[in-house]
């Protein structure tokens, strides 16, 4: 009998291989997981546990692994999913009041269908920000996740994949997915000591994944490990193989952008990050350090036309949000969308081409380089005074999602890692990123770094 504490803080990976060895079963895992969550459903984790269902596919992976015909790793390992992604016999319902009620769908999306036939049990839909727009993860119709790394104080768990980084950090999945539009997997991973890969744009199927912004939406996992987040990129795009392989950290260089990513840092996350830093060179990595002009030129673009996820949402919400069912909805969530109903269609243009123009600037800037900067600039902030001024929580918001809202703007992929602690126990976390489409060679430099910063 595997010990349940370690069980909730075993990676998903490490199920996966205790499976195997015959230490646990799929069922012995799931009912662990089911119980957990169960509990987590109380404190606003999850706002579905599908029991019936986890049941019974931990029923089957049993069945495939007593017969030596198991369909992968992660075959009897559960997750759960951010609720923006369809489930069959569950509503989706966006963490929003307005779809509370609504009929649960009939079909799994093909990310949801992709995890089943890999042999993945699904416990369930977790909590997220309204309509997934906030870097903070407040929500004040099913109530917000805490943070589980402070007992004293109320937290943020960072959004919009709140219940997603929640789960994993407290023990009541092994690995959850959700999505990233502006920061909304690397962000809650950052605040909760987690891994947070955000995926190339179009590199997962977001085909019943309700949408944000069509154009920055990606898929991507919250995990306790790198590996873990290798394979479960290969589960979500229905691969069984792939190009990644521990990259030799000799040949990394890193760039460090000497920009506006370091503004207004705390110091426990600046001490860490110079940690982690050091000891990739003493691994073997080049360490540049520099001026990024380019993320000053995004930041300019959006303050003279305004954010192209706000426009993408206001064309998702617009009935809503200009008919009666807006007073239904998260005033601070409407307050940004309207940022997109207020841009012209020259400003959107103007954003378009301006990002076409900087996503290839970016390509050359970085020639071959990762780039590695702090996550988010702060550790999780008081959930109280956000919630009692909504001045506080748009300042605290923008300023959460920064730097890794540059990263989307500027279409790269990125994977955020733990970097330590503050004084208090609360996680940091940096922030390694590629240009689009470089994923498997930014997960395989990842690997490597990983475990350079176990040392740490």
């Amino acid at each position: 009998m595997i010990d349940a504490e370690a069980l909730s803080h075993t990676t998903a990976a490490g199920i996966g291989r205790l499976i195997v060895s015959g230490a646990t079963d799929p069922v012995e895992v799931a009912e662990h997981f089911l119980a957990e969550a169960a509990e987590a459903e109380k404190r606003n984790v999850y706002l579905c546990v599908t029991a019936a269902r986890a049941r019974r596919e931990a029923e089957a992976s049993l069945k495939r692994h007593r017969e030596g015909r198991a369909v992968g790793p992660l075959d009897g390992v559960p997750l759960s999913w951010k609720d923006l992604f369809d489930l069959a016999g569950s509503p989706t319902t966006a963490g929003s009041a307005l779809w509370r009620d609504s009929e649960a769908v009939g079909q799994d999306a093909p990310v949801v269908a992709n995890a089943a036939a890999a042999g993945m049990v699904c416990l369930g839909k977790v909590n997220l920000t309204e309509f997934a727009y906030s870097g903070l993860g407040l929500n004040p119709h099913y109530g917000s996740p805490a943070n589980p790394h402070d007992a004293a104080v109320t937290r943020v768990p960072g959004g919009s994949s709140s219940g997603s980084g929640v789960s994993v950090a407290e023990g009541s999945s092994p690995c959850s997915i959700g999505t990233d539009t502006g920061g909304s997997v690397r962000i809650p991973a950052a605040f909760n000591g987690l891994v947070g890969y955000k995926t190339s744009e179009r590199r997962i199927d977001k085909s019943a994944v309700f949408p944000l912004s069509d154009t920055l939406d990606t898929v991507g996992p919250l995990t306790r490990s790198v590996e873990d987040a290798v394979l479960l990129d290969m589960v979500l795009r229905g691969q069984v193989t792939g190009g990644v392989r521990r990259a030799d950290l000799s040949s990394l260089r890193l760039v460090i952008p000497e920009s506006v990513v370091f503004e207004g840092i705390e110091e426990a996350v600046a001490a860490n990050f110079e940690r982690c830093i050091e000891r990739l060179a003493e691994a073997g990595a080049g360490i540049e350090r520099r001026r990024f002009s380019l993320f000053e030129e995004v930041e300019a673009v959006t303050a003279e036309h305004g954010s192209l996820t706000a426009a993408e949402a206001y064309f998702v919400h617009q009935e809503r949000i200009d008919g009666d069912d807006c007073a239904r909805i998260d005033r601070r969530v409407v307050d940004r969308i309207l940022g997109g109903k207020r841009m012209s269609a020259r400003d959107l243009l103007s954003v378009l081409h301006k990002r076409n123009r900087l996503i290839a600037a970016f390509g050359k800037e970085i020639d071959g380089a990762l780039l590695a900067m702090p996550t988010v600039v702060h550790t999780a902030p008081e959930a109280a005074p956000l919630e009692a001024d909504d001045e506080l929580f748009h300042e605290v918001n923008l300023k959460t999602l920064r730097n890794t809202m540059l990263g989307n703007f500027l279409a790269t992929c990125g994977l955020a890692l733990p970097s330590g602690r503050d004084a208090r126990g609360l996680p940091t976390s940096i922030l390694f990123s590629a240009p689009g489409g470089h994923d498997e060679r930014l997960l395989s430099y990842g690997l490597g770094i990983e475990s350079a910063l176990s040392e740490v």
